[in-house]
């Protein structure tokens, strides 16, 4: 659309007549996020009530539809990127949630970490360094007293208020040990993820990826506590769960998300929200 044209369109917006409006929407909602900064400017500026509201509506129709094409598009890779796809589901609720800025505070946590890393420490004392950063620190944790809250599966709530459920404090921990180049992996226990640090001198492939054997596991929801592969073996082999064994392999980044959006559609619906389903559901179809 050009410059001319749009502008043409706003001048509308003033217009009482409501099927003008609906015109206008229309036609600003076939054009794509890069006039968001120009409506945005024109809400900032403008003094009509009306205006502004109407602009609201433009401004947050446009990026929903633009979030639901990406997600589309996100769902067509062969691999799909985790934080991406962690960052969309999130912006799907909340449609002027910036990029940028969710960024910026995953590597404000990174170089904490990264900072205090020393060459000579061993895996665990890396593990205890991170920990220490995250729970102490960042105060981060599973909020067992409303364990039930949708916001605890959006990144930008959990970065805000460091509380989370088990499935997003596992991602989250499992994004920023990746991002400190750690040899770690999710894994789908039953319930409660945990991450995996695997031994890379003995790597075999999963899902594509070169992994080893476990040296550890950590248990982010319960501020990193490591269990050992003994113990792993122990609940394997008193459970009676058939499919546990598969469940303490690593997984990969659809099936991570796949959990996420589990429990957001089983959060909504406990709450009666019908309308949530639905458009999570949207997402979960094609995943």
């Amino acid at each position: 659309m050009n410059e001319h044209r749009l502008e043409s369109l706003i001048t509308l917006l003033d217009d009482p007549d409501n099927s003008v409006f609906q015109y206008v929407l229309e036609e600003l909602l076939k054009e794509d996020i890069s006039i968001i900064d120009h409506l945005e400017h024109l809400w900032e500026t403008s003094m009509d009530e009306l205006v502004q509201k109407r602009l609201e509506l433009v401004i947050k129709q446009i990026q929903t539809k633009d979030t639901k094409q990406r997600i589309a598009d996100w769902t067509n890779q062969q691999d799909i990127d985790l934080f991406e796809g962690f960052f969309l589901i999130s912006r799907h609720q909340y449609p002027e949630l910036k990029l940028k800025s969710i960024q910026n505070q995953l590597e404000n946590i990174r170089k904490s970490i990264w900072i205090e890393f020393r060459s000579s420490l061993t895996s665990l004392e890396k593990i205890t360094v991170m920990n220490h950063i995250l729970y102490d620190h960042y105060h981060f944790s599973v909020d067992h007293n409303n364990s039930e809250s949708p916001q605890h599966c959006y990144i930008n709530k959990i970065l805000d208020t460091h509380k989370g459920n088990p499935i997003s404090i596992a991602i989250l921990y499992f994004l920023i040990a990746r991002s400190l180049h750690l040899p770690v992996q999710y894994i789908d226990f039953p319930e409660n993820p945990l991450i995996g640090y695997f031994d890379k001198d003995t790597a075999f492939l999963v899902h594509g990826e070169e992994t080893g054997h476990p040296l550890f596991y950590i248990n982010p929801a319960n501020k990193g506590a490591i269990i050992g592969p003994k113990e792993i073996d122990y609940i394997q082999h008193t459970s009676d769960q058939t499919s546990l064994k598969q469940s303490t392999e690593p997984c990969s980044n659809r099936t991570i998300l796949k959990r996420l959006v589990e429990r957001l559609i089983s959060v909504y619906d406990k709450l009666g929200m019908t309308d949530k389903v639905s458009h999570i559901n949207e997402i979960s179809s094609i995943l």
